[in-house]
């Protein structure tokens, strides 16, 4: 590594780079899937599941740091659990990515038609919508991460901008009556997307070798990095649960609705609607982007597949059709499928192999530090919560 390369480093840069990867997409579910629940139970359940991700994200940076370079989940399992966590790891990672590619897909549909209906006079079927976007958005996938970089710059620049405009805004329309509601026993049906929300473990990794293994700035940049998103939702929540009525959510629940289109529903104020459309599309693009170029860089490493010209058609294809195709036969399917991607997905890969990996590596390293403690009762109480989130799925 050069003497340049060795400077870059900074725990600004590492805090937004986590911020930046779980703030997305999946906060357009958060407010429908917990609207039933109400407002102070969300911040419970939210405040806890930041908690449980920060926890397993220190847990996997703990088994990182014992090998001291960037390697993936999938190497890390294997090292630590030998074969079957390799294989596990494998298959719960395909599944993951794919339900976030196919609820994004599906979300993008939406969008782009109501984009067309509203502002052209157009009706389009979803699938038109969906397949307009990935077309697109393939486009600076074929060009690669250069390419997806500049561009996703630009869309979390406005991400942020229509965030701040829609909250700044929105504030004087929050009725504190929509906010008193509370049902504890709806409050577990938001857990899985909540989970998903707070993802950004497959960045450890490369965090690791950006702050070069410091142990201290790594540990400050995924607390503070995943507690910004926490008070980005929390905010989040606050405006959409206070402009919704609570009787809407139930509608845009049965139809899979996004947050942004039960909010259209309410408002009375057509710049909410524009607003509130702006910062869907940049969520969703934001969060589309990041994984379609984490998941063809996944498929190119573990399938061996060069990119090259042709290399690049067939691992986008292999990202984008199988999605496309759901969302084609399935266009309600975005809360599904994020719950499906956090309910099982997420706590899996980000929450029982980590824990997993710590048990059966600590006997090996007992001279490296412990980043989590509590020992095997912390790594006990992660894999019974990962657990009894999947059985809720179940049930």
């Amino acid at each position: 590594m050069d003497t340049d390369q060795h400077h870059k480093g900074s725990l600004l840069g590492g805090v937004l780079l986590v911020a930046g990867c779980c703030i997305g997409a999946g906060m357009l579910g958060l407010p429908v899937l917990s609207a039933a629940a109400g407002f102070k139970p969300s911040l419970f359940i939210f405040f806890v599941c930041w908690i449980f991700m920060a926890c397993t994200g220190l847990l996997l940076l703990e088994v990182n740091l014992w090998y001291g370079q960037e390697i993936n989940i999938i190497t890390m399992a294997e090292r630590t659990l030998g074969i079957v966590g390799k294989g596990v790891s494998w298959f719960v990672f395909l599944f993951l990515f794919y339900s976030l590619m196919i609820a994004y897909v599906a979300a993008s549909g939406s969008l782009v038609t109501d984009f067309t209906s509203r502002f052209l006079g157009i009706d389009l079927h979803p699938w038109i919508g969906s397949l307009a976007f990935c077309l697109l958005f393939s486009i600076s996938l074929y060009r690669g991460t250069g390419s997806v970089d500049w561009f996703n710059r630009l869309l979390m620049l406005g991400l942020v901008v229509f965030y701040v405009i829609l909250v700044a805004m929105g504030a004087r329309h929050v009725n504190p009556h929509y906010l008193s509601h509370q049902n504890w026993g709806a409050v577990t049906a938001v857990i899985p997307a909540v989970i998903v929300s707070f993802g950004f473990h497959n960045l450890v990794p490369s965090l690791t070798t950006y702050l070069q293994g410091n142990v201290k700035s790594l540990k400050l940049t995924i607390l503070i990095g995943s507690a910004i998103p926490l008070l980005v939702y929390l905010v989040w929540e606050w405006i959409i649960l206070g402009i919704v009525p609570p009787g809407d959510f139930a509608e845009a629940l049965d139809k899979g609705e996004i947050a942004t289109q039960a909010l259209e529903n309410a408002a009375g104020s057509s710049w909410i609607i524009d607003v509130a459309q702006a910062f869907a599309f940049f969520a969703i693009v934001t969060s589309f982007l990041s994984v379609a170029l984490s998941f063809v860089d996944f498929l190119s490493d573990g399938l061996s597949i060069k990119k090259s010209p042709s290399g690049k058609i067939v691992l986008i294809s292999l990202v984008l059709v199988l999605p496309f195709i759901l969302a084609f036969l399935y266009p309600t399917i975005f809360l599904m499928a994020l719950n499906y991607a956090g309910g099982y997905g997420a706590v899996i890969l980000f929450g029982i192999l980590p824990a997993l990996m710590v048990w059966k590596g600590r006997a090996i390293h007992p001279e490296a530090a412990r980043l989590v403690p509590g020992g095997k009762i912390t790594l006990c109480a992660v894999i019974l919560f990962a657990i009894w989130v999947m059985s809720l799925q179940i049930v």
